[in-house]
């Protein structure tokens, strides 16, 4: 006897906590349940035959309302309710995600002699993703050491490790903290922070796109995102150019970082 009904988002994911209430035909309340961890909602209440509104609801998503119909066994089977994120945005489920960096790249990209680019990553990094309940709460934090730039050419990177760029005896960490994020379109977020690069600190907003969420080869979950934002070397301290004929400079003043990430569901990697 009484209601059962699975809470899911549009990705499939449970929605713990979420809230059922049942109405009858007047609008009286008759039967209010929370879902467990597992999306799940059982409830044992006697219910009297007849149809029934049953409205669901979540922090950060669009409520759901269906009717229902209890049985002479005073059951109702609801099924699966979806619900989507309010504004039509989804993210993976809450709780921390672990960025594979075995799996993810850090670059950026500046122009050179004012015709080409010049393509550059950093190899070494951590980070970490808390995805909340309530999505405009979630964070992002990063640390790279500086000294992995890898442009291809050795020269090239030891100058650029050098005071005149990144300066990495003094700076041995670029750090990326966030500070709040907001929708920006479907699937897509505006990540708002603060980059402390040479030992400057600014604030820089990400432009963030969520690629969708699967299953892995080793038994966990993971995301994929990509990020992208332009930074003024000026900014930064990092001043340094050389002018070539007719007034071009040799590096351009404005950096294109572009992220490609693979985050894993949990506080740690995977073992693989």
């Amino acid at each position: 006897m009484g209601l059962s009904a699975r809470i899911r988002t549009r990705d499939g994911w449970a929605l713990p906590h979420a809230v059922v209430t049942v109405t009858d035909m007047t609008g009286a309340q008759v039967l209010r349940a929370e879902a467990d961890d597992e999306g799940a909602v059982h409830d044992a209440t006697t219910l009297t035959p007849g149809p029934y509104t049953v409205i669901v609801t979540a922090v950060g998503y669009g409520p759901a309302a269906s009717t229902a119909l209890v049985t002479a066994t005073g059951r109702a089977e609801v099924g699966t309710v979806v619900l989507a994120r309010q504004g039509g945005a989804e993210l993976p489920p809450p709780g921390p995600w672990t960025v594979d960096p075995a799996h993810s790249a850090v670059a950026a990209t500046a122009q050179h002699l004012g015709i080409t680019s010049v393509h550059g990553r950093f190899t070494d990094f951590r980070a970490r993703i808390d995805i909340a309940q309530d999505v405009e709460k979630s964070r992002v934090e990063a640390v790279i050491r500086s000294a992995s730039i890898d442009t291809g050419n050795g020269m090239r990177d030891g100058h650029l490790k050098s005071p005149d760029f990144l300066d990495v005896e003094s700076h041995p960490e670029i750090t990326y903290r966030s500070t709040g994020l907001t929708p920006a379109g479907t699937d897509r977020w505006t990540v708002h922070g603060e980059l402390n690069l040479h030992g400057v600190v600014r604030e820089v907003d990400l432009d963030l796109s969520y690629l969708g969420t699967g299953a892995d080869p080793w038994g966990g979950t993971r995301a994929a995102f990509k990020a992208t934002a332009e930074l003024k070397r000026e900014d930064f301290a990092m001043n340094y150019n050389q002018v070539v004929q007719a007034g071009i400079a040799a590096i351009g003043a404005t950096l294109k970082v572009e992220l490609d990430i693979q985050a894993v569901q949990g506080d740690a990697l995977p073992s693989m």
